[in-house]
């Protein structure tokens, strides 16, 4: 009896210790008794060239030229730090350095350092305009996601599809097409319209620039971050495809040796996303008046 009692004894015992070594390869568990869950996430970034009606008068030779100008700006990147409610989101500009590289205007539209908390709802990004620093703080994107039941493989994990819909500005209000100045131009009239009906504003919110969103992410990392304004899945976003955008995970490390430091950023003046935009249009604004007040002189 003693010895079948040992034997059995023995079993559980090889199960549980062979089931958390398991685990801990899949890099599922977390070695601290405390819970003190952390990582990083390493993404490349790759955008389509959209060169409008412009790029049509263009021959191929010219556009691979361009393309290869517009590299540094179309080919990035990122990294995410990460805990259970923080996150960190930056790019990684040592390709940059490494190169000599420099795209000084499209650093003045490009998404600086990025911190979200999912506890409390809050998103803190540091935004450099032409030389003015601006501590831009709001409310983390409300995205609707739709779970899918689709899989695939990303590296070492399982990925789950998730769809979504959402507002163009929403996603890029960091960044600035003279076609959004266009879009201020009218919404300004007809604010200024004293005749505005109900179905007026209905047919304004149908107008409004959607980007359809494909995102993939695997519960095998808990946590509910991803890459720029992606959020909320249950499971780390590994891959999104947004319009001409894809952001794609090639590397996970999880709960490293030393510690990793996740500190909002603090510098520069306050400011909420649409007071952020506005800031934007109005110095574009600015510049192409004095541009055109040039040619007239």
């Amino acid at each position: 009896m003693k010895s079948l009692f040992f034997k059995t004894g023995f079993v559980l015992l090889a199960l549980i210790f062979f089931g958390k070594l398991a685990k801990n390869e899949r890099g599922i568990t977390h070695n601290n008794p405390n819970d003190d869950f952390q990582g990083q996430a390493f993404y490349i970034s790759k955008s389509k060239m959209e060169l409008g009606r412009w790029g049509d008068r263009l021959s191929e030779a010219q556009k691979k030229q361009v393309a290869a100008r517009l590299k540094n700006r179309l080919e990035k990147e990122y990294i995410l730090t990460f805990n259970k409610e923080e996150a960190l989101f930056y790019e990684d500009e040592k390709l940059d350095a490494m190169s000599g590289a420099t795209d000084s205007w499209g650093k003045n539209f490009s998404p600086g350092r990025q911190y979200k908390n999912v506890k409390t709802n809050t998103q803190i990004q540091n935004q450099e305009f032409y030389g003015k620093q601006f501590l831009v703080k709001d409310e983390l994107l409300s995205i609707n996601w739709i779970l899918g039941k689709e899989t695939k493989q990303i590296g070492n994990y399982t990925c789950f599809k998730a769809t979504a819909s959402i507002p163009t500005s929403e996603l890029t209000w960091y960044d600035f097409s003279w076609s959004r100045l266009r879009t201020n131009n009218v919404e300004a009239e007809k604010k200024t319209d004293s005749i505005s009906t109900k179905v007026s504003a209905v047919e304004e919110e149908e107008d409004i620039p959607m980007t359809e969103v494909e995102a993939w992410y695997s519960p095998q990392v808990p946590v509910g971050h991803g890459p720029l304004e992606y959020w909320g899945l249950p499971g780390l976003i590994l891959e999104v495809n947004a319009g001409s955008t894809t952001l794609l995970c090639t590397k996970i490390v999880l709960n490293p040796k030393e510690k990793l430091e996740i500190e909002a950023p603090d510098k520069g003046k306050e400011i909420t996303k649409q007071d952020y935009q506005s800031t934007i249009v109005n110095k574009m604004k600015e510049f192409r008046n004095n541009r055109m007040g040039r040619r007239r002189g």
